[in-house]
């Protein structure tokens, strides 16, 4: 047990009449101990054991600090778990907060509820079976570390508007629609960062072609760092962002996805997305949307392999299976993708295809190395000292949209269109 004498300031809540392992409804206890502690700027230190609470909303100061894996408050249904609203500081730790699957009030989206922290910490807290987002924050500022998070009916952790958040270190896990989502209102530096989680088993039971099932979803949010996860068995992509400029997607290990596994779509500029393996999925890397203004990446290191051209709903477009795909204002160096079920990378799609550099890249075992747009309006496109290793139907090839027009340009060192510069590729 913990030694409270040990927590300068704290206050034992059994001293307050708290009791573990009753059956009957804490609350008041509860927050009265809360209140009391965080008005004298104490620690609140709650022993082992079950506590039945609902309806909590946290003043500002308050700190919790719990027996890991042992301090349980188990939300009982009627109304809302933990809400705090425009408070400076909130910290919690080693602390389980637990959903039982109980219905959550309309008016609140997560068991725990903060809007308005710029001093957010939660350390080792672990939030299990929500019926709506595990952990909820807006306009939060802070760190979310060493955290458990569980089963909840949407996404485990969902943060919009953020004031400078860090979600690292955390396990995720049997989310039925997301992992970690960090959205904005509308289109704006965000500057949160995701790094050390691991992410496993997002399902989409909302459905959809992409907004749910992902294991980190960005949207309309800019500067975003995406470092170092786990993240696998996810039903859509590891990593979505969608309208995130400057996004920043580097040393994750992505298994298993189901569609897209890392995916930068529809108004960004700038995605540095390095020194990433993927293993699994209907696309490796994705950037798209030139025909939206996504544009302006450099796709560099990345291992690609074991991409199927089965997806989870109809295709569309060019489909599924490839690769790498890539549009706009972009060098893509120095990745090796292999086992690939269509084309190792789709470069352009119809006229949209400007200022790319492709070089350097290893692409083996694949149906086509590499599929590129020919059609009035492509631009500014250069291929060279790549090596092709098994790609039956041709290393490099002219299409418009997804029609072959040319023959295997791969050894050649004249493309035949003014667009189009290539040479010195090794093809086997």
């Amino acid at each position: 047990m913990l030694n409270v004498s040990g927590l300068r300031g704290a206050i034992d809540a059994t001293d307050r009449g708290l009791l573990p392992d009753v059956v009957g409804d804490q609350s008041k206890l509860l927050l009265d101990a809360i209140v009391e502690t965080a008005a004298t700027d104490q620690i609140l230190y709650i022993p082992a054991g079950n506590y039945y609470i609902s309806n909590i909303d946290l003043p500002d100061n308050v700190r919790i600090q719990g027996v890991a894996g042992a301090t349980r408050l188990v939300y009982t249904g009627r109304g809302h778990g933990l809400i705090g609203e425009n408070i400076h500081r909130l910290e919690l730790k080693d602390i389980i907060l637990d959903g039982a699957n109980n219905t959550l009030g309309a008016y609140t989206n997560g068991l725990l509820n903060i809007r308005g922290c710029r001093n957010l910490n939660l350390d080792n807290v672990s939030v299990l079976g929500s019926s709506k987002y595990g952990i909820s924050l807006e306009r939060c500022g802070g760190v979310v570390e060493n955290c458990d998070l569980a089963g909840a009916a949407d996404a485990a952790i969902f943060s919009v508007e953020a004031l400078g958040l860090t979600v690292r270190n955390n396990y995720v896990h049997d989310c039925a629609n997301g992992g970690i989502l960090v959205h904005r209102w509308a289109i704006g530096e965000d500057n949160t960062i995701i790094s050390n989680n691991r992410i496993e088993r997002i399902a989409a039971q909302n459905g959809g072609t992409g907004p749910f099932g992902n294991g980190i979803n960005v949207f309309r949010a800019g500067n975003v760092m995406i470092n170092d996860n786990h993240i696998s068995d996810c039903a859509f992509s590891a990593i979505r962002a969608n309208s995130a400029s400057n996004t920043h997607i580097t040393g994750n290990s992505c298994h298993g996805s189901g569609e897209t596994a890392l995916y930068v779509e529809f108004a960004f500029q700038g995605a540095v997305v390095t020194g990433n393996l993927i293993d699994g999925g209907t696309m490796g890397i994705s950037i798209a949307n030139f025909d939206k203004d996504g544009r302006l990446s450099t796709i560099t290191g990345n291992l690609i392999r074991n991409i199927i051209d089965q997806g989870p709903y109809p295709p569309e477009g060019p489909g599924f299976g490839h690769g790498i795909a890539v549009e706009a204002d972009a060098s893509v160096t120095g990745n090796t993708i292999e086992n690939v079920a269509k084309w190792g990378m789709l470069v352009g799609w119809g006229p949209y295809l400007r200022s790319v550099n492709i070089s350097g890249n290893v692409i083996r075992k694949v149906s086509m190395g590499i599929a590129v747009s020919v059609v009035d309006g492509a631009r500014s496109t250069s291929i060279f000292n790549n090596i092709f290793d098994e790609t039956p139907g041709g290393a490099i090839v002219g299409h418009r949209w997804q029609e072959p027009v040319t023959r295997d340009l791969g050894t050649r060192s004249k493309s035949g269109f003014d667009h189009l510069k290539i040479g010195n590729n090794i093809v086997h």
